[in-house]
């Protein structure tokens, strides 16, 4: 990724975004948020370069910056929180898309971002049932949509999605998690006992108090 418009591509990839043009100056394109209107990257071309500014969760701030000389303190925007990444070539692709892709979810707060939160904060050798998740999510009433979230799950490795069973402790239909019994040998791993497909939630359940879970 080295120019103005493969960059604005990606940009303009994710859901519910617009690019924008607020300044006199044609030379900066921003790619917003509907709705909300928070910018996720900037695009501008300064000192013979392509920058983009990324919103940064300040834990990985000083990694970014650290690893690749052209990534940098947020050019004219909040140090703490902005990077911006000079595209001269020394920045692998894959990384731009990442710090790209961490700015949106970032200025973003779909349910579906909150329900992958939520998961990725069972401790292992627990199990957290849907509504549980939707709970901690922020709407007790979208249970059903935490099971279309994990169905889709993009990242299993991370989002332990084989911690989350039904309201009965029972585990998810083969088809979920690529072949029979594979659920039940995941938790096992965990250290989850599971009989005849199901989990004592009164024993390996989270026990969440005031709408946190407990920390990892």
């Amino acid at each position: 990724m080295m120019t103005r418009e493969e960059a604005l591509a990606y940009g303009m990839s994710f859901d519910n975004v617009y690019e924008e043009k607020p300044f006199r100056d044609p030379n900066w394109q921003l790619v917003r948020i509907k709705g909300s209107k928070k910018t996720f990257l900037w695009i501008y071309e300064r000192e013979g370069y392509i920058n983009l500014n990324v919103k940064v969760n300040p834990e990985w701030r000083d990694f970014w910056r650290s690893t690749y000389e052209s990534v940098t303190a947020g050019y004219h925007l909040n140090k703490e929180h902005w990077n911006t990444i000079i595209l001269d070539g020394t920045v692998p692709e894959k990384e731009i898309k990442r710090m790209i892709a961490e700015s949106y979810d970032l200025v973003t707060d779909s349910p579906t971002k909150r329900i992958y939160e939520a998961v990725k904060r069972i401790p292992k050798g627990h199990v957290a049932t849907y509504g549980k998740i939707a709970e901690i999510a922020g709407d007790p009433r979208m249970a059903r949509a935490v099971g279309n979230a994990l169905h889709k799950n993009p990242d299993p490795e991370h989002i332990p999605c084989f911690r989350v069973v039904n309201a009965k402790g029972e585990l998810a239909g083969a088809f979920a998690f690529g072949g029979e019994d594979v659920q039940a040998e995941l938790l096992r791993a965990d250290g989850v006992e599971v009989i005849n497909g199901r989990v004592n939630l009164e024993k390996y359940g989270i026990k969440a108090a005031s709408g946190r879970l407990p920390e990892i």
